[in-house]
């Protein structure tokens, strides 16, 4: 692959990822049962379909890449003592919003007390 097409490609993921619109809708209104603790959230299939198709691969890239960059940077990290910050930020939270979030979810992770 030529530098232009691998350009192109980071340049594609790139406004991609900041395309995806971040949902600013409070969970609680698709509540059946009222319980701010327990909420089901049961997105419209639109919903489910869009993150099915493209915001699940994008996250899978994300994570890729943040573990490519985390691996990288561990050097440079385990200096500035800053190790768990940087897997944080670089490789769990894409992670998590890549396999913990249900589908068509605004929200990563389980709710736990």
């Amino acid at each position: 692959m030529n530098l232009f097409r691998a350009l192109a490609v980071v340049l594609a993921l790139t406004l991609g990822l900041s395309a995806v619109p971040a949902q600013a809708s409070d969970a609680i209104s698709n509540t059946s049962s009222g319980d701010p603790i327990y909420s089901t959230n049961s997105p419209p299939f639109y919903k489910m379909l869009g993150d099915l198709i493209i915001a699940r691969p994008l996250l899978l890239g994300a994570t890729v890449i943040g573990t490519a960059a985390f691996i990288v940077s561990l050097p440079f990290t385990a200096l500035g003592g800053n190790v768990k910050e940087a897997g944080q930020a670089l490789v769990v939270d894409p992670g998590k919003a890549t396999f913990v979030r249900c589908l068509g979810c605004t929200e990563s992770g389980y709710k736990q007390d």
